[in-house]
């Protein structure tokens, strides 16, 4: 695509943005109806905002004009935070993290794929070379001390000289003894026929026969051959089977990955050329425009000065630099209106003086009355959309875009660099700015002489009160502690070389989470509607991480700002995807991966002292180095109910009274997820469990569409040939309850080296398949049921359970905190 079908495409997505705003708006202010409908309007709003963000992510990574990009990050950002704001909306509202589009997705004519967040490209882009320079310190460290993945994935061994010789050895007498029985083979077939045709007496004279079976064989083969291809054409005409070139890359799809290539390298051309003229251009406004700047300044504080004068008898005080200096009085104004404000302020003054002596003598009981009506009103109003801090964000950039850029004639812009005109216009308010302070600072010093030169007694008695008072401000501003800083005299880098060695920071694996396959739930909707929760998909849960934990933590505008999520739990039978999803949360983001799992750091930093510094060498590096993941593996060990004999020392509890105290002091300013695996959750302490991680997300085994997925890209990626003889569908029918990892294990133990190399003339099968999977063991219904149940018993599942029975979670609450009460009176008297 050119810069003209990017820039349409822009003003597109404005145009849909400014249009969903209105509506909006609109909705705000109407009280709503039911609960379904106003999940229904929830529902359709995220979706639109989810359309406009793929868009706006296209646009953003392909436009080369710097300064358009700048305005198209700010809404970018808006509408990030905007999804994650209604996502939250719905989640409270329908008690569920599962939220399903079936009929939106209908309605709007739009497919299952276009509901997928995509992960904005920027958040690699602009920190690769740290990101880089990083990964090269962390596998510096790792060779040096002895911990290199290298190694540990492919041991060498020295062989001894004779068990060398003895390996070549019977691998050379297997092949010879592979040659003779195939020679043996030959010999023994050939005497079996002639052995035959002694019995049968048949003579080769009878040529004419021989040719008509010859030729009876062939036409019937050809004609099974056409056959087959008409048929297999049909299918494709029809639709059912994908082109023979389908799988393959078109030159088109490879030319527009040029391209797009070559226009990330002309972006960073462009942005490099902005931040130099940025610097020149302000340099030579000062040079060419900052001394009549300075004397207009001057001129109008002096006309100030005189004016104030001869209205009020007397010189103004002179605003301070903290309050903004003359730009406080001159804002956008003429000397006239600064003067009539001078008047109005004082008329203001009087009359605020003469209210305030009225409220004093009014009593406090009207006071209470009003906030008794103010309850009310609000109980009595029907449910409306809550505030949102990104709208105004949203609202203020496609005003921008209006104004700026909607109509703006770019004609003699051709390869979109920057716009000098428009740098112009914001340098010369910042050059305008800082000649202000200097101006300002002589102007108060002018002022000082005047009011000395007029009334040399009042500033003299007005000298020693201001004295006292700044020696006041002194002593307030020594009173302020800081938190104890047990590393204060090391550096960033000595805490993470530290932090590699004792293990605590790893290398996270390279995985996308594209690389986490799956299929849409498709029924969800019409399953709800019948009062049956469904299963959620993988897609589902693909879906959740990247709101909750990879678009917070990519963007800083929008984890300050977003409803805000410290801790994920991820819980699902062995082999899910949990630790795969963990370690595509640190690729995505190019976040540091902490390991503080029960089994790591047992023995690391003894006692409690230990335990103290160890979190606060983590969590001080992690602050310094953020985005980051803390990850806790096998969590539950760390919640036992009991602590098992054989893992007692160990010490798995260790975390369990430090975690929420560290939750407490994450603040929205700290990029910073912590992420918990498990797979057996019932055996920890639910209260505390619940209490620790803000979000749960159920990971569950794969159903048969993202089974038949699984299998396909499985067998493509190891190098995998999919013929009409390998019936993918049966695959998937009796790989019912085995997950992603056994289905990666049996692929891998099937499609060795030798069988890749063999499918041109020996395609694949199901069957070879099956006794692959016969050895392993799958999730049964009991497991899976099992996970269902714990959910059920968490706060939210608890919740949903009694919205499906008709009953109200809200007097849910008020009940279990009358029985904690009791519970506590009981305690007390005993």
């Amino acid at each position: 695509m050119s810069n003209a079908m990017y820039n349409k495409m822009w003003h597109q997505t404005q145009e849909d943005l400014g249009s969903l705003l209105v509506k909006e708006a609109e909705k705000r202010t109407e009280p709503l109806g039911t609960q379904a409908f106003i999940l229904q309007l929830l529902a359709t709003f995220y979706v639109n905002y989810v359309q406009i963000f793929r868009d706006l992510e296209d646009v953003y990574d392909q436009m080369v004009h710097p300064q358009k990009r700048i305005l198209i990050r700010k809404i970018l950002d808006g509408v990030m935070g905007r999804i994650l704001e209604l996502k939250h909306e719905m989640v409270e509202l329908e008690l569920t993290e599962f939220q399903y589009f079936d009929d939106i997705l209908q309605d709007l004519k739009l497919a299952p794929q276009q509901l997928d967040i995509p992960i904005p490209k920027y958040f690699l882009k602009e920190k690769l070379e740290v990101v880089k320079g990083r990964e090269k310190i962390l596998s510096q460290i790792l060779a040096d001390t002895g911990f290199s993945l290298s190694d540990k994935k492919y041991p060498i061994k020295p062989m001894p000289l004779e068990e060398a010789v003895k390996v070549i050895q019977v691998s050379e007498r297997a092949r010879q003894g592979r040659l003779r029985a195939m020679f043996m083979k030959q010999i023994y077939l050939q005497d079996c026929r002639a052995k035959q045709a002694r019995l049968s007496g048949e003579k080769f004279a009878d040529m004419g026969a021989a040719a008509l079976r010859i030729q009876k064989v062939w036409r019937g083969f050809r004609q099974c051959k056409r056959t087959e291809r008409e048929r297999e054409e049909e299918m494709i005409f029809l639709g059912m089977n994908p082109p023979p070139s389908f799988h393959e890359v078109s030159d088109a799809v490879l030319q527009a990955d040029r391209v797009a290539h070559l226009r990330n390298e002309v972006q960073m051309r462009h942005e490099e050329e902005y931040r130099d003229a940025l610097v020149t251009i302000q340099d030579n406004l000062r040079l060419m425009e900052g001394p009549d700047i300075k004397e207009n300044l001057q001129d109008q504080i002096r006309h100030w000065f005189i004016e104030c004068r001869n209205l009020t008898g007397s010189f103004p005080d002179y605003p301070k630099e903290e309050e903004g200096g003359s730009a406080v009085i001159f804002s956008n104004k003429t000397p006239q209106q600064v003067i009539e404000d001078i008047l109005e302020s004082q008329e203001e003054e009087e009359k605020s003086k003469k209210k305030k002596k009225k409220k004093e003598s009014k009593p406090e009981k009207e006071k209470e009355k009003k906030e008794t009506k103010e309850k009310n009103k609000e109980e009595e109003e029907e449910w409306k959309m809550s505030p949102s801090v990104f709208l105004p964000t949203m609202e203020e950039g496609n005003n921008t875009y209006r104004d700026l850029w909607k109509n703006r004639d770019e004609s003699w812009n051709f390869p979109q660099g920057y716009d000098p005109e428009m740098i112009k216009e914001v340098k010369r308010k910042e050059v305008e700015s800082e000649i202000r302070m200097q101006v300002d600072e002589l102007m108060r010093q002018e002022l000082k002489n005047l009011k000395l030169a007029v009334n040399r007694e009042k500033e003299s008695a007005a000298k020693p009160g201001k004295k006292n008072k700044k020696g006041k401000k002194g002593k307030k501003g020594k009173r302020g502690k800081k938190d104890k800083d047990l590393t204060a005299d090391r550096t960033t880098e000595s805490l993470y070389k530290e932090l590699v060695e004792e293990g605590l920071l790893i290398q996270s694996l390279k995985v996308n989470l594209s690389d986490y396959i799956g299929e849409y739930s498709y029924l969800g909707t019409t399953l709800r509607q019948v009062s049956i929760e469904p299963m959620p998909s993988l897609l589902d849960v693909r879906q959740l991480v990247t709101l909750y934990g990879i678009l917070p933590l990519g963007s800083a505008a929008v984890h300050e700002k977003a409803p805000l999520v410290k801790s994920l739990l991820l819980a699902g039978p062995s082999g899910v995807g949990k630790k795969m999803l963990v370690h595509a949360i640190c690729t995505e983001t190019g976040a540091n991966l902490f390991d503080l799992s029960a089994a790591n750091i047992a023995g690391k930093y003894p006692g409690k002292s230990g335990l103290q510094m160890m979190l606060h060498l983590v969590f001080k590096v992690a602050r310094q180095l953020q985005p980051s993941v803390v990850w806790i593996g096998d969590t539950e060990k760390i919640f036992y109910k009991k602590v098992p004999q054989a893992e007692k020392a160990m010490e798995p509890k260790r975390l369990k009274k430090q975690l929420p105290k560290i939750l407490k002091l994450l603040k929205p300013e700290d990029r910073i997820l912590i992420v918990g695996t498990t797979h057996r959750p019932f055996d920890a302490e639910l209260q505390s469990f619940c209490r620790v991680y803000q979000k749960i997300i159920l990971v569950p085994r794969p159903d048969y569409a993202s089974r038949y997925v699984l299998w396909k890209q499985i067998l493509q990626r190891n190098g995998g040939v999919i013929t009409e003889a390998l019936n993918v569908s049966c695959l998937a029918k009796i790989s019912d309850g085995f997950t992603q990892g056994d289905i990666v294990h049996v692929v891998k133990q099937v499609l060795t080296e030798r069988r890749v190399r063999q499918q041109q003339y020996k395609p694949l099968m199901a069957v070879e398949f099956v006794a692959a999977l016969t050895s392993m063991s799958p999730v049964y219904q009991e497991e899976e049921d099992s996970f269902k149940n714990w959910y059920a018993k968490t706060p939210m599942g608890k919740k949903r359970a009694l919205v499906l029975t008709g009953g109200n979670p809200e007097n849910e609450k008020d009940k279990g905190k009358k029985k904690e009460n009791k519970g506590k009176k009981e305690k007390m008297k005993k």
